[in-house]
């Protein structure tokens, strides 16, 4: 009765954290929507934004499950189809987020603003095209190849893509920040290079954030039993598990 209890709070708590993310990302995107900034005032930043959070966590819990995958030989557990399930995710938010791309453009030429033309076009051609074609390429195009069913179920090119998305989606936000740098007056117009403190930040947080996750997987459990134990095949003389991750019946 207990274990009941659990499993509908549980699917409460789940149906909750939906709307919430939603909200969550969606009041984000209003502080740029809402700035009258040219590349910023457009209404299409809440789904935009909602995709492309959907998107990084899925590439970046890709790189870390793979890695726990292979470490601590969680072969039995994790299995090919899950990952398959989240690259066939990662395909459709990939999409999403690459039609917003296209859509900035349609919208800033629909408006009819020189200001919002010019954010756009100097965005693609400007002094940092460079970086808007990397986060273009690491973030619609490399994410195709998971339509060949190989690539999703191969953990190797699966890290591989989820490293690039990683990188686009950092670019992506040095996009809509660093764009700003050629505002409405061509005089304070600058191209910006990192400081040397700039760079050491920088390389500070992925120090802080993979030491923050090696205390999680070394104090806390990386799966957690609840969400196992319903799955568990029964201990069955006559079970025969389907599939070549599947537990077997020693295993359970």
């Amino acid at each position: 009765r207990q274990w009941h209890h659990f499993g509908e709070a549980y699917i409460f708590l789940a149906a909750l954290a939906t709307p919430l993310v939603l909200s969550v990302h969606s009041v984000v995107s209003w502080d740029f929507a809402t700035s009258n900034l040219p590349g910023w005032h457009t209404t299409i930043l809440p789904p935009y934004f909602v995709a492309g959070a959907v998107f990084s966590g899925f590439g970046m819990v890709l790189t870390l499950m793979i890695i726990a995958h292979k470490i601590f030989k969680l072969e039995n557990i994790i299995t090919t189809r899950h990952f398959e399930n989240m690259a066939r995710i990662v395909i459709l938010t990939s999409s999403l987020v690459g039609y917003s791309y296209g859509m900035e453009f349609f919208i800033s030429w629909y408006s009819g603003s020189p200001y919002e033309g010019f954010a756009f076009v100097n965005r693609a051609l400007g002094p940092y095209a460079w970086a808007y074609w990397t986060m273009v390429i690491c973030n619609v195009v490399i994410p195709q190849l998971l339509w060949v069913k190989r690539i999703r179920r191969h953990l190797g090119w699966l890290f591989v893509i989820s490293i690039f998305i990683n990188i686009g989606m950092w670019f992506e936000r040095f996009v809509i920040v660093i764009t700003l740098s050629r505002d409405f007056l061509p005089s304070s117009w600058e191209y910006y290079t990192p400081t040397f403190w700039d760079v050491i930040t920088f390389i500070g947080s992925f120090g802080l954030f993979f030491t923050l996750f090696a205390l999680f997987v070394r104090f806390l459990p990386m799966v957690a039993m609840a969400e196992v134990k319903t799955v568990l095949p029964q201990a069955d003389p006559h079970y025969h598990p389907e599939g070549d991750h599947a537990l077997t019946e020693q295993e359970a």
